[in-house]
């Protein structure tokens, strides 16, 4: 049986940082939608919870597969190893998975190709929109934000467990991706409305102050723009990205 030892609860706090997610190859999910929303979804290493979060979670009490009983912790405990400003009553620990980005994602269904995203809580919305819309694969450039970092895991909303990403070289996963539309989001761009949208390709979504590379912008086959209204008429420089990746795949679903 495992104990929380100091050393266990200092590596579970730790996870908050990108270079030991990766070192231990884990991340962190915490409160009890989150937890419940993932459990199911992968290989858990350790559930830390308060005793009455135990006692009212019976179904999870005899361990995940009879393998990982929950740990009992104090409230103290629970704070010295929680990402949040109010500890919850229960922390999961899971192992990253590893997915393989398969060639030709992007001939049955629509892919997210995200440069350069750097806010967690964008990257996060994102996924979950990306979940609403029935999207399964994101791609992005090593330098977004950590879709496992613990705000992230927190803004998803539980979408973490239904969406495949992937990081590495963003035109080598486009060009893998094998999409005969490739879609970036551009301010020179033709309206959406005014453009064929295929249901199946990849979106560009570009970073937060920069928008998509030149480097990246030159896979994309169709620039489009979500247009302000009415038109011509003064407004913000541009809009959030997790805002743009919603319109966009609204109007891609046909809605």
């Amino acid at each position: 049986m495992t104990l929380l030892t100091n050393n266990l609860c200092r590596m579970i706090k730790s996870l908050d940082e990108r270079k030991t997610r990766r070192k231990e190859n884990a991340f962190k999910a915490e409160g009890t939608k989150c937890v419940l929303d993932t459990i199911e979804s992968f290989s858990l290493r350790y559930l830390f919870a308060v005793r009455e979060w135990i006692e009212s979670h019976s179904e999870i009490s005899a361990g995940i597969n009879g393998v990982v009983k929950p740990m009992e912790c104090s409230r103290q405990d629970m704070k010295k190893m929680s990402s949040l400003t109010t500890p919850t009553d229960v922390i999961a620990i899971y192992d990253i998975p590893d997915y393989r980005f398969k060639a030709n994602a992007a001939v049955d269904n629509l892919v997210i190709a995200l440069d350069t995203i750097q806010d967690p809580g964008n990257l996060g919305t994102i996924i979950r929109v990306a979940d609403w819309f029935g999207v399964k694969d994101i791609i992005c450039s090593t330098g977004t934000a950590d879709c496992f970092s613990p705000k992230v895991i927190q803004a998803t909303m539980g979408s973490i467990s239904r969406i495949r990403i992937h990081y590495g070289d963003l035109p080598m996963l486009i060009k893998t991706s094998n999409a005969t539309d490739v879609y970036g989001t551009f301010l020179d761009g033709h309206s959406i409305s005014d453009v064929e949208l295929n249901p199946t390709g990849v979106i560009i979504i570009g970073n937060e102050g920069n928008g998509i590379s030149d480097v990246v912008a030159q896979h994309v086959t169709n620039r489009i723009l979500i247009p302000s209204y009415p038109p011509g008429s003064p407004t913000g420089e541009s809009l959030n990205a997790a805002v743009a990746t919603a319109i966009t795949l609204a109007k891609f679903r046909g809605l």
